[in-house]
């Protein structure tokens, strides 16, 4: 599988439409809305939240940003949000800003579409954190259209699967995977003390809950949802890349970014 040598990544080069593409403006928005919060936050209070809460690192990576955030989204999927403070000494509205960057031998394969939301959903994750909020949405246990649509359309590359892919999957997801006599369960902690379910069976397909004690504390319901599809996505890009060689449903290739499908030289299909 081809590699890059390059360590930093913007989403419009992993969407391969440059710094016009839809998703960057839409994380420069993201920006604009997000960054007020973080204008007066004691360091030691987001770091302790940034480690307890979401489970990342508060660093600097090198682009004399004031801090950085970086977040495993999947191993070797990471991402950066770095934060650099202006002020008002050259008169611009904006005091401060925030520059997503993207790191691992992976993140390119992950389009900008899923990328750009979970920053969006860890911005708001942020946001409850600092300010002391609670989710205001709690269904954990309903399931909205469009997650329902997503089990149905990704459940047939499941069949795929075999007991050999058990250890490799695991590693590729950094998940806990059994096979089962029926099928499959995948338990992830995505974030502290917060688990995606995944179960698939021949009889009863796929189906995805979630648990752990910090779920009503930190996270939305709609949020951990789609930070659950993401995980089903995810799981698509390993079984495509696993079994190229079969008669794959299209759900399998439209999973990777462009720059991805450009580098292998697939046909990009839209979702």
């Amino acid at each position: 599988m081809v590699k890059s040598s390059k360590k930093y990544w913007t989403v419009g080069e992993i969407d391969a439409t440059g710094v016009r593409g839809p998703h960057e403006v839409e994380l420069k928005n993201i920006s604009k809305a997000k960054y007020h919060t973080f204008l007066n936050i004691d360091r030691k209070t987001l770091a302790k939240i940034v480690k307890e809460d979401l489970g990342g690192k508060f660093e600097n990576i090198g682009f004399d940003e004031d801090w950085t955030i970086t977040l495993e989204m999947f191993p070797e999927v990471n991402i950066h949000l770095s934060y650099t403070y202006y002020g008002k000494e050259f008169g611009d509205e904006i005091e401060a800003e925030f520059k997503f960057l993207f790191s691992g031998d992976r993140v390119f394969w992950v389009p900008g579409e899923d990328s750009a939301t979970y920053i969006d959903i860890i911005m708001d994750f942020l946001e409850l954190k600092i300010n002391g909020e609670e989710p205001f949405e709690k269904n954990y246990e309903m399931k909205t259209e469009l997650l329902k649509k997503v089990l149905i359309q990704r459940n047939e590359p499941f069949k795929l699967l075999t007991e050999r892919d058990t250890e490799k999957l695991s590693s590729f997801l950094g998940a806990e995977v059994w096979k089962t006599a029926e099928g499959w369960k995948i338990s992830r902690e995505t974030f502290p003390e917060i688990f995606i379910e995944i179960n698939w069976d021949i009889k009863n397909g796929l189906d995805i809950s979630f648990s752990g004690n910090q779920l009503p504390n930190n996270i939305n319901s709609y949020h951990i949802e789609l930070v659950g599809i993401f995980t089903i996505n995810h799981i698509l890009r390993y079984i495509t890349l696993q079994y190229q060689n079969k008669d794959l449903p299209e759900i399998c290739f439209i999973m990777f970014s462009r720059y991805f499908t450009k580098l292998n030289k697939w046909d990009h299909r839209r979702r």
